[in-house]
């Protein structure tokens, strides 16, 4: 009598096997441990500051102090006091307004940028391009806190000291290097036999820039961009540097420097700040995270 082989495709245990894949290697305690305990925890950890902000934003000056009487985690007498002082004592949606249109501004003059740079090194393959690049990279590596002393300089002699064009111009100093990085590695996954043929056909590097390369680079455009939009979003040190008015500050600076009146913190208000500043950044990535990896994957393929 012999004994029926697992691996035989006839048996049912090789049946349930090849529908489970590798499932049945991994128990369902197991499962628990190794998957969605993590899972669980990281999760915790991610979302509670954006829950803590939420329920913050809503709480009176009880439920804030008067921690006996009220849970800390809990709102027991909502209130849209701190969204109103927010939004109508303070020049909050004048921060909005210039955080979005200097972030977007700043994202497409380093995209413009890198996208030429990344391209020049990676395809036009000039002698010494590889450290051309690596050099691009370690500008990426130098400090803000220590580049934004000379840039000062450079603002106020060129009279752009309190003007949206000093953050628009300044960001891309920090901006370009790494998307340049980030395009490069995309760049180089792109096969050269179809530039080739382009150029056997008469096309010029100009249309096999627009037409053949930027729309395979899609996914690492979008994750580059994504990128610079969120550190133009969240910039503080230039912005407190450079910007000095109320009406032209940045939602980072202006929670920060109008909402704490010396040893006084308006939280509800500070929160609120911080909530309705987060959303625009949440919703980029909701709408463009499959892009973003898929990105982030190319730039590291060899």
């Amino acid at each position: 009598m012999t004994t029926p082989d697992p691996h035989n495709p006839a048996h049912p245990d090789a049946k349930a096997h090849s529908e489970g894949g590798m499932d049945y290697l991994v128990t369902r305690q197991r499962k628990l441990v190794t998957v969605y305990l993590p899972l669980a925890v990281f999760s915790f950890v991610l979302l509670f500051p954006f829950y803590w902000m939420t329920i913050t934003t809503f709480k009176g000056k009880e439920d804030l102090y008067d921690y006996e009487r009220n849970s800390p985690f809990w709102v027991s007498n909502p209130t849209l006091a701190n969204v109103k002082k927010l939004l109508f004592d303070t020049a909050y949606p004048e921060w909005l307004w210039n955080t979005m249109l200097v972030a977007v501004s700043a994202t497409f003059i380093s995209l413009f940028a890198s996208v030429l740079a990344a391209y020049a090194i990676e395809r036009l393959r000039f002698k010494g391009s590889k450290w051309v690049g690596l050099c691009i990279y370690f500008a990426y590596l130098v400090p803000p806190s220590i580049l934004f002393i000379p840039l000062a300089t450079m603002v106020f002699k060129l009279q752009l000291f309190d003007t949206r064009w000093a953050l628009i111009l300044t960001y891309p100093t920090f901006l370009i290097p790494f998307c340049t990085w980030l395009l490069m590695g995309y760049f180089r996954s792109i096969p050269f036999e179809l530039e080739e043929c382009a150029l056997i056909d008469g096309a010029t590097r100009l249309e096999i820039l627009l037409k053949i390369v930027l729309p395979l680079a899609v996914p690492g455009l979008i994750s580059a961009g994504i990128f610079a939009f969120t550190l133009s979003w969240n910039e503080f040190i230039y912005a407190l540097t450079f910007v000095s008015s109320s009406e032209v500050k940045t939602v980072p600076v202006g929670v920060i420097t109008e909402l704490v009146e010396g040893d006084v913190y308006h939280w509800g208000s500070l929160m609120a700040g911080a909530l309705f500043g987060s959303i625009p950044v949440a919703i980029l990535y909701s709408f463009f995270v499959e892009y973003y990896v898929s990105g982030m994957t190319g730039a590291v393929k060899e």
